[in-house]
């Protein structure tokens, strides 16, 4: 019974110790006193608990030094290395002691690149912040400060779908940005853009923001001799194109950039062929006059596309309607695509501004178009006759029934 009795003892004090112990490795006083503080001051322990950091089982004092186990002044005491508050222009040099020592991140993330702190150094934000200009942004205007979350967390700042709310919290205000000589209706612009549109409404994360041009932690304004390298990391036929065509040569005489001079660059629409008349939306006829060869090529262009639409969207309306009185059409519907492709196609090739080059999608576009067309004009052809056959058959049977009716009222007359 003694026996007994001394191990459930033992194991109570196990139980104690191991509770003590724990204790004493979790407790911190920082988040006790902050969680009570106002703000800015306040950091609650539910805050910190999501920052990736705490969760790694890093502290408080791994930024601010202290001793977050004490519960008296000793905690932010010299001898316990504290730091206190961080200076702005000290907060890039600080995440850098540890996210640019590769040997330190491997055991948390080796995935994660070191390079951020060097490559901010090199940008517009670095280097102003390096000439004293303390108001540029530093990693916790991007990151947050206590509640850091990965970036493909959807709460995290740098999540694709808020990096444009953060970039714009300080490029689209007006006062803030007053004295850098930028405008500040870039966040405007984008939220009308079709890459914001690609991102927010139809969900691909893939979708320009502001990093993908600008760069993140090496942020800086595209060269106008370099953005059509920036734009064609995702655009490569059509920078492909313009690099053969006519446009290059003159765009870099007179100091145009390529993509942007047709395009926009953060206010980026939906391209419509419209923008290769004579119209309110045309673009070739800021440059080109009645009568000279770019503006006679762009209205070829814009005629042929016409065409080619006008023909797929006839192809379309009358498979439409073989297809809804129940004929077959699957082999039809394919050419219909592939005519679309082609006509998809031909609108890349204009980057080439080469009517003839376009001229070859338009083509073959047409005729898939055309064969699309007669094989619904058969169809319904084919409904036609079936619906004649049909009635004629429905004839006959009525006037079979119709004798067989008479004939059996002949012999019942006989039999009477």
């Amino acid at each position: 019974m003694d026996t007994w009795r001394s191990k459930i003892r033992l194991c109570i004090l196990l139980a104690v110790v191991s509770t003590a112990v724990v204790r004493a490795q979790t407790v911190n006083t920082c988040v006790d006193c902050h969680s009570a503080l106002d703000a800015p001051f306040q950091v609650t322990q539910d805050q910190f608990s999501q920052d990736i950091h705490a969760q790694k089982g890093l502290t408080c004092a791994s930024c601010h030094g202290g001793d977050p186990s004490k519960a008296d002044d000793s905690a932010m005491s010299k001898a316990a290395g504290f730091r206190g508050h961080i200076a702005r222009k000290d907060i890039p040099t600080l995440c850098g002691r540890c996210h640019s020592d590769a040997v330190y991140m491997r055991q948390y993330n080796p995935s994660l690149r070191t390079d951020q702190y060097s490559q901010y150094l090199t940008s517009v934000h670095g280097k102003l912040l390096t000439k004293g200009d303390y108001k540029v942004a530093v990693c916790t205007d991007c990151h947050s400060v206590h509640d850091i979350r990965p970036p493909r967390d959807s709460r995290s700042r740098v999540h694709p779908l808020n990096i444009a709310e953060t970039c714009g919290h300080c490029h689209a205000d007006a006062a803030y940005m007053k004295g850098y000589a930028i405008p500040t209706s870039q966040l405007a612009s984008y939220n009308s853009s079709v890459h914001h549109e690609a991102l927010v409404v139809r969900g691909d994360l893939s979708a320009p923001t502001c990093s993908t041009c600008h760069g993140n932690h090496g942020a800086a304004p595209p060269g106008v001799g370099t953005v059509q390298n920036v734009c064609s990391t995702c655009h490569v036929f059509q920078a492909q194109l313009f690099e053969s065509s006519p446009h290059k040569a003159p765009f870099e005489a007179a100091s145009l950039p390529g993509c942007v001079t047709c395009h926009s660059n953060h206010a980026i629409h939906h391209p419509s062929d419209a923008m290769l008349g004579t119209g309110p939306e045309s673009i070739c006829t800021n440059c080109h006059t009645e009568g000279d060869g770019g503006y006679k090529g762009a209205l070829e262009i814009q005629h042929d596309l016409a065409g080619l639409a006008n023909s797929l969207q006839g192809a379309v309306q009358i498979l439409d309607r073989a297809e809804s009185a129940g004929m077959e059409v699957s082999q039809a519907r394919t050419e219909q695509e592939q005519a679309r492709d082609s006509l998809t196609k031909a609108r890349v090739t204009i980057h080439s501004f080469d009517p003839a080059k376009v001229s070859q999608d338009i083509q073959a576009g047409l005729k898939l178009a055309a064969q699309a067309n007669q094989a619904g004009v058969a169809a319904l052809k084919e409904r036609g006759y079936r619906r004649k056959g049909l009635g004629l058959s429905l004839i006959a049977i009525l006037a079979v029934v119709i004798g067989l009716r008479l004939y059996i009222r002949k012999i019942e007359g006989s039999a009477v």
